[in-house]
């Protein structure tokens, strides 16, 4: 105590706040301990000394914007006459920010385990769905959660008595001294946010200083990361020009310079991607359209792409259809993967369409042309629909019917995140069958999720890969066990003849291993049966946002359209391309010549081998005519979101 008080009186009003300071540094020892977790891959990264000091770095970037409030109003409050009032408000706010640090902290192994990467963007996102977090957590990971509350709990506690004594011995400076002294607190104040004299302040990318990106987020903080997070997502708008800018007309010329658009006319400037869709394949009465998106089900998990033999059924139904050897996900969220598939829409750094406010309305999906064509258009899900936003997205734009939880009749299994995949496949089937009865068209997105952590599933349908029963492996399994039942039935059925079938993944899972963007598990299967389709294996690269010109050629629907994805049924055979986001890396890829956008750092190149599934950065740094065509596709979804400029007349 009489060291609190020898140092109160030099640092007078601020002694809380440097107490927080000090309290902030030491709690990032918790960086060390990641580092020991995870050091093979941090040694394998760099220098560990380096990267500890810039971690250091990043705290301070964090305390002095948690203290940017409070030093606003010290010449207000910090006076002797409103002293006590400056305590508690002290007292408060930074017990706040360590609250804030201690939980953020402490959630972030369990964090790391499932998305290999610290907090993000993501861990914000899912604290808008309390149900669906807790009950996962609850049933995943119990143990990890109460252990959790209670070391966060602990830890406050004790720093509520630290501050008190701290709050007690808090002095106030004169009036004289405090004006004085508070032009160099904000200079250190503002130095420590700055945390450089470059032209631009430090951000996360300032310190992505190796190729892992799980690396990269271990020298920054977690709560430092999360707050950025917030901070990007007020500018998501442009999103796309972190990496650079392109005027408007050299950008759209180079994001339409593909073979397969050549033939198209884009006659209106005002959808700068809007053209008019001939169907390759001619047909008296368009094709039905049901698109299974797979959660989580990569190439990790099919043999015959690599992977783990845990999916024996889609082995099988490969040899009926259209099987993709090189389809990339646009990325490692599920709206990212409805918003390629069902939307055609390319990524961005920013959140997925399916949750930005510009595009709840009058934005593109396969539901606004099939449901202008007389079409039922559907989305069946096992969970609820209000999750992701889904529900807002897909009844704006072209989806009429909405069948989830609430709708599935007597499920035989209810997990964390809904009904099992056998329901909702029974639920799909009764629902195509009453359509098929009253001789309507139907497209149906079907999106299961029993492939998803905390993998719970019915018992007895499966012999089990491994032990214990909730792992990913036995729930892909049950997964793929769900799918081969629901498509035996379909091809009993009389609509079978007259309906294209897709199944698709709409990402892998997410453990993403050391590369700066790990190609490899972007990897995913993709599948066309049904109808008349011959099967085939398509061996170019390609990109779920390929998928549906592809379709509605095979379905014979004319139409106007701003899909430019590749149209497969016009050419299977020659180089492909595929688009990939990861976290604040954009990648593009053609063939195996990939081109890696950094934002606030130089472009990288690299080449990926597939049979090796191993990106190897190149060193030299890409053409610069690559890098402007890679920024040019990033920058097109953005500008046509920012716009409102993705959506067909009518």
């Amino acid at each position: 105590m009489r060291a609190i008080t020898k140092v109160s009186a030099v640092v007078g009003p601020y002694l809380q706040y440097l107490v927080m300071l000090l309290v902030m540094l030491l709690l990032s020892a918790s960086r060390l301990g990641l580092f020991i977790w995870q050091f093979d891959r941090v040694s394998a990264a760099g220098d560990l000394a380096t990267m500890l000091l810039q971690g250091v770095r990043a705290d301070l970037i964090f305390a002095g914007l948690w203290l940017i409030i409070p030093l606003l109003l010290a010449p207000l409050l910090a006076l002797k006459r409103s002293f006590t009032l400056w305590r508690r408000f002290s007292h408060v706010w930074v017990l706040l920010g360590l609250c804030l640090v201690i939980f953020i902290e402490v959630s972030t192994p369990q964090f790391i385990l499932q998305y290999d990467i610290r907090p993000n963007r993501l861990y914000v996102e899912y604290l808008k769905y309390p149900k669906e977090v807790f009950s996962t957590l609850w049933q995943g990971y119990r143990a990890m959660l109460l252990s959790s509350v209670l070391l966060t709990v602990a830890l406050l506690w004790s720093l509520h008595k630290l501050l008190n004594m701290v709050s007690a011995a808090t002095q106030p400076y004169s009036a004289k001294t405090l004006w004085l002294s508070w032009p160099l607190v904000v200079l250190l104040v503002f130095a420590a946010v700055r945390s450089t004299t470059d032209h631009r302040p430090a951000n996360p990318a300032f310190f992505a200083i190796t190729n892992d990106a799980l690396v990269n987020s271990l020298i920054i903080s977690s709560p430092y990361s999360v707050f950025y997070a917030l901070y990007n997502m007020k500018h998501e708008a442009r999103s796309g020009e972190i990496y650079g800018k392109l005027p408007d007309e050299d950008m759209l010329k180079l994001a339409l310079d593909w073979p397969w658009l050549k033939h198209l006319r884009f006659n209106d400037a005002n959808l700068p991607t809007l053209h008019y869709h001939q169907a390759n394949i001619v047909r008296d009465k368009p094709l039905n359209l049901v698109i299974i998106l797979q959660e989580s089900l990569g190439a990790t998990f099919v043999e015959s792409l690599g992977g783990v033999p845990v999916t024996p059924e889609l082995e099988k139904l490969k040899h009926h259809g259209w099987w993709f050897e090189q389809m990339y996900a646009t990325g490692t969220r599920s709206v990212r993967g409805i918003e390629a598939v069902v939307s055609g829409f390319m990524p961005t750094p920013a959140q997925s369409t399916v949750k930005l406010s510009l595009s709840q309305q009058n934005f593109y999906t396969l539901g606004t042309t099939l449901g202008q064509q007389g079409y039922n258009t559907s989305f069946i899900y096992g969970g609820e629909a209000h999750f992701d936003n889904m529900r807002s997205f897909f009844t704006g734009n072209g989806i009429e019917q909405i069948i989830d939880l609430a709708q599935i009749q007597n499920p035989a299994f209810v997990g964390s995140w809904g009904a099992s995949d056998e329901d909702v496949f029974n639920a799909t089937a009764s629902h195509l069958a009453q359509l098929h009865q009253q001789q309507k068209p139907f497209f149906s997105l079907v999106f299961t999720s029993s492939n998803h952590t905390p993998f719970e599933f019915p018992d007895g349908r499966i012999s089990l890969f491994e032990q214990p029963k909730a792992t990913m492996n036995n729930a892909v399994k049950y997964a793929d066990f769900a799918l081969g039942q629901f498509m035996a039935h379909a091809r009993q059925q009389p609509y079978w003849q007259n309906t294209l079938f897709v199944i698709v993944a709409d990402h892998d899972n997410r453990v993403y291993g050391n590369n700066l963007v790990p190609v490899e598990k972007f990897h995913i299967p993709a599948l066309i049966l049904g109808a008349d389709i011959t099967p085939k294996r398509i061996k170019p690269v390609a990109s779920q946002i390929d998928l549906a010109p592809t379709l509605l050629s095979l379905m014979g629907i004319n139409a106007n359209i701003p899909l430019i994805g590749r149209d497969f049924s016009r050419d299977d055979s020659s180089p492909g391309r595929a688009l990939m986001q990861f976290d604040q890396y954009f990648a593009l890829m053609q063939q195996q010549q990939v081109t890696i956008l950094r934002p606030g750092q130089s472009a990288v190149a690299g080449y990926y081998h597939p049979e090796q599934k191993q990106l190897q950065l190149a060193l030299h740094a890409p053409d610069s005519q690559q890098v402007q065509r890679a920024l040019a596709q990033v920058l097109l979804p953005s500008y046509l979101y920012r716009q409102q400029k993705y959506h067909a007349k009518h």
